[in-house]
Order: structure tokens, then C-alpha cells, then sequence
């Protein structure tokens, strides 16, 4: 008897979401957001900088998406960066940052971004993103970027940082 109870609640469940459509989506489709990125490491040839060591770094980003499809988008960003030395702030470097989306199930996505500072570093920027809340009105999310850079007078460097932000 319990196995026909449980094999009929397994049935109502499965076809209740069989039988549910989902909204469609209709692409394209155009979101915003806005974030904050913090900076971690960052490892040069020579040389290992700890963001929060001697100074503090903090990014604003702020974008446009173009979602194409639930597979693929395309990005714009604008990255203002603030940092902070024996107590004086400045804004120390913008950003330019579009690139392309990858979007996977379950609010899981990967920007692949082209790098333009106006620091004079350029290069590749991969940013793993994780939706982590969803409300009718805004998506939260958390993300990390790898930025790889080139330029600017420096040697070769990579980094890991850590973003929070919310899209509407």
C-alpha cells in the first residue's frame, strides 16, 4: 500500500511538471545591472599583491546584457575602480569591459570579456557567475573574475577577485 501511495505521489509530481509550462522568454532580451568587485590576488611574474595588504581596491561595476537566447548573450561593462592608500582615495583606474555570455542551467553563466583599461593593461577577463536569489523584479548573483592582463609597463599578470551584484 505504501509503495502505490508513494508511486502516485511520484506521478502527480513528475507529470504536474510535464504538464506546467514554463513562461517563454521572448529574445531578445535587455537586463541591467549593478555590482561590486573586490579584487584578491593578483600574481605577476615577480610578484604576488594581496588587495587589502597595504592598500584596498574596490570596483563598481555597472552593465547592459543582451540576452540572445537562454544560451547566449552579449555584455557590456564599466568598471570604475577606487583605491585606497594611507587613508586617500582616489578613482585609480575605468574598465571597459564587453564581452560575450555563456549561459548554463540553474543561473549558472560564463562571461568571456575583452579587457580595455585606461591604466594602459588590456587582455581577457573569464567571469564565473552564479544566480544566487531570484525575485519578480531583481536577480542577485555572486561571481568571480579571472582577469589576464598584458601592457601598461608590467609583466604578464592574472587574478582572481570576488563580485556581488544585482540585475534588474
Amino acid at each position: 500500500m505504501l509503495k502505490n501511495i508513494l508511486f502516485l505521489t511520484f506521478l502527480l509530481f513528475v507529470s504536474s511538471h510535464l504538464i506546467a509550462q514554463q513562461p517563454k522568454t521572448d529574445y531578445p532580451k535587455f537586463t541591467g545591472y549593478i555590482s561590486l568587485v573586490h579584487p584578491i590576488i593578483t600574481v605577476y611574474d615577480n610578484e604576488t599583491v594581496f588587495n587589502f595588504k597595504n592598500d584596498y581596491t574596490v570596483g563598481f561595476p555597472v552593465g547592459v546584457n543582451i540576452l540572445k537566447s537562454d544560451k547566449l548573450g552579449f555584455s557590456f561593462e564599466i568598471t570604475p575602480f577606487i583605491k585606497s592608500v594611507n587613508g586617500n582615495a582616489s578613482v585609480s583606474n575605468m574598465l571597459f569591459h564587453p564581452g560575450v555570455i555563456l549561459r548554463f542551467p540553474k543561473g549558472f553563466s560564463i562571461n568571456n570579456r575583452m579587457a580595455f583599461e585606461t591604466s594602459g593593461r588590456f587582455g581577457y577577463t573569464a567571469v564565473f557567475s552564479k544566480v544566487i536569489a531570484r525575485t519578480p523584479m531583481h536577480n542577485f548573483f555572486v561571481a568571480m573574475p579571472v582577469p589576464f592582463r598584458f601592457g601598461g609597463n608590467r609583466s604578464f599578470s592574472v587574478g582572481a577577485g570576488l563580485q556581488v551584484g544585482i540585475t534588474f
